[in-house]
C-alpha cells in the first residue's frame, strides 16, 4: 500500500496541514502531516465525494469558524 500524499494548498502557514492520498484499493487516506504517525482516517471514494460535495455547498462552514 503505497501512498503519494498531497497537502491542501489551503492548509495555511500556521502549521495546520491536512494531507490526502489515494490508495491502490480505491480508498482515500487522510492524515495530519504534522503528526503523520498519529493515525490515518480512511474513506471510500463514495464517502469522500459526498463530503466534498457538502463542503463545496457550505454545509460544514460552521466547523471552521473561530
Amino acid at each position: 500500500m503505497r501512498q503519494k500524499w498531497r497537502k491542501s494548498s489551503f492548509s495555511g502557514d500556521q502549521g495546520a496541514y491536512v494531507e490526502a492520498a489515494p490508495l491502490d484499493d480505491g480508498r482515500i487516506a487522510v492524515r495530519n502531516s504534522n503528526h503523520p504517525d498519529a493515525g490515518v482516517v480512511f474513506f471510500t471514494r463514495t464517502e469522500m465525494e459526498a463530503w466534498l460535495r457538502g463542503a463545496k455547498a457550505g454545509e460544514f462552514g460552521d466547523l471552521g469558524a473561530a
